[in-house]
């Protein structure tokens, strides 16, 4: 668990790495990546230790009988959250942005409404464009740099043509973990609206100290109308093997997703089952445990860093690994502000506009690297904004 080594992962086909000069321009001989959600850290001891058992078995076959992997999944999710989940219920897919795609597909029909609460992950906006259903953007409301619901607000906004919510719980970008009683409104909101509510829960293991995630199939009086998003690959910086989980606790409404996933010929690939299930494990947990604690080091150096800079803040955070940060306040356009980001500190961070309406303004940065690249970081931040101080 040595989260201060240094991988280099140029050359590695790495998106979050090989791609950053193209799509933002930061060079690749000096540039730091901190874009892509994931993780610079090596992968935990039981999961390599899964794939050198799958490689020195040498036979890399069709993967069969998932009891296990079903059981190792309940047994995280009863251990970690609480909460009891039917085996008959899992369905996995590959990946939560693929279950997503899934869902749409499944539940709805091209013209639709599905509505997300913005500025929300960019991935969601993406498929409901490309599936032809219609993206229905509800502004949170950042008060006093913390993102907060707005029901009110957008029982207005609904026509009736709205088929569907996609949620992001905890939410990305803002690091927001939703409590009971806002989980509770949203859920009143969806009874109101008809809305089939689609959970994605997948930086659930990723909560700092003080605060409790709630899975939402814990909130009573939603079972008929829930779907529920989780996976191993961001917890446990697994995400090449494209593998996450979706949870129907109701009967009827697994009937749909099947035949869809049935009808596409999805299944998902053995890696991911063997090292899924390694990695949801006594071994693993302990790996967990030390990771969010080093996450939690590496939030407050960064954030200290950045809160340094005159009109510049970064929204406090209670989950993920990706800071919010807003740079409205120093008066610059847009455009300038990601010209210093960019080019002068060389840094490569998500464009706040590409995660809907409230993301103007914002950029963020994963922080999920070794706590000297964060240092090296906040240090090229306060040079590139050195004019400010």
């Amino acid at each position: 668990m040595n989260f201060d080594q240094i991988t280099d992962r140029h050359h590695t086909h790495s998106t979050k790495w090989d791609m950053m000069e193209k799509l933002y321009g930061v060079p690749a001989e000096d540039g730091i990546s901190m874009w892509v959600a994931d993780m610079d850290f090596q992968a935990a001891d039981p999961v390599k230790a899964e794939l050198r058992a799958m490689l020195d078995h040498g036979v890399l076959g069709y993967y069969g009988d998932d009891a296990s992997y079903r059981a190792a999944i309940g047994w995280w999710m009863h251990t970690r959250h609480s909460w009891e989940v039917d085996p008959e219920a899992i369905f996995t897919t590959p990946g939560i942005v693929n279950g997503v795609a899934l869902c749409i597909d499944a539940y709805t029909a091209p013209g639709d409404g599905i509505v997300l609460f913005t500025p929300v992950y960019h991935a969601f906006a993406r498929i409901i464009r490309a599936s032809g259903r219609e993206g229905v953007e509800c502004a949170l409301r950042n008060v006093d740099g913390r993102y907060q619901l707005d029901i009110a607000a957008w029982d207005k906004q609904m026509t009736g043509r709205e088929k569907m919510l996609v949620l992001s719980s905890p939410h990305n970008p803002g690091g927001r973990v939703w409590s009971r009683a806002e989980l509770e409104e949203i859920r009143d909101f969806c009874i109101r609206h008809d809305l089939l509510l689609i959970s994605d829960e997948i930086h659930h293991d990723l909560v700092f100290p003080g605060t409790t995630h709630t899975p939402f199939a814990l909130i009573e009086g939603v079972e008929d109308r829930l779907i529920m998003m989780s996976s191993t690959t961001k917890t446990f910086n697994i995400a090449g093997i494209h593998t996450g989980n979706v949870i129907i606790p109701d009967a009827r409404l697994r009937a749909p997703f099947a035949a869809r996933m049935a009808a596409l010929g999805i299944w998902s690939n053995a890696f991911g089952f063997r090292l899924a299930e390694a990695a949801y494990s006594p071994e693993g947990a302990k790996w967990v445990d030390a990771l969010v604690a080093y996450l939690d080091g590496n939030r407050k150096l960064f954030d200290a860093g950045v809160n340094a800079i005159p009109g510049v803040r970064s929204m406090p955070l209670e989950s993920t690994y990706l800071a919010w940060v807003d740079f409205s306040a120093t008066g610059m356009a847009e455009a300038e502000v990601n010209d210093r980001v960019l080019k002068r500190a060389r840094l490569a961070a998500n464009l706040g506009p590409t995660f809907g309406k409230g993301g103007e303004n914002f950029l963020r940065f994963n922080f999920a690297t070794p706590r000297a690249v964060v240092e090296e970081a906040v240090n090229r931040l306060a040079e590139a904004f050195a004019d400010l101080q």
